[in-house]
């Protein structure tokens, strides 16, 4: 997976929205990041999980997902190495970091389940 992917991949959900967040593009739902591009290099990318889900996804596929170090880690931010990850399974993360983020009502619009990954 390439940035730009991962941008698209994201920009893909309801009312998300690019800008930027200490000099790294990041993506936005009503104000609320949901996920970081390019840090700490351009090889990475960040979601924001619930801890329930980073441990999710770390588990299944330690190498694309990586919880951050310190109290962000703990608290479900997620490292995201972009060139072993596949768009199904970033796209299931970052539905994830989106519905954490969605306020309740716009997050019901979106009611398909996260995608098993095969």
């Amino acid at each position: 997976m390439t940035p730009e992917n991962f941008r698209c991949l994201a920009l893909e959900l309801p009312e998300a929205l690019e800008s930027s967040h200490l000099s790294h593009p990041d993506f936005r739902v009503r104000k609320k990041i949901f996920a970081t591009l390019g840090y700490p290099d351009r090889e990475w990318a960040m979601v924001k999980l619930s801890p329930q889900d980073q441990e999710t996804f770390s588990k299944s596929d330690p190498k694309v997902f990586v919880p951050v170090k310190g109290s962000w880690g703990r608290q479900g931010a997620t490292s995201v190495r972009l060139k072993a990850a596949r768009n199904a399974i970033v796209r299931s993360a970052l539905l994830a970091a989106w519905r954490k983020a969605a306020p309740k009502s716009l997050a019901r619009q979106l009611q398909r389940p996260i995608p098993a990954r095969h």
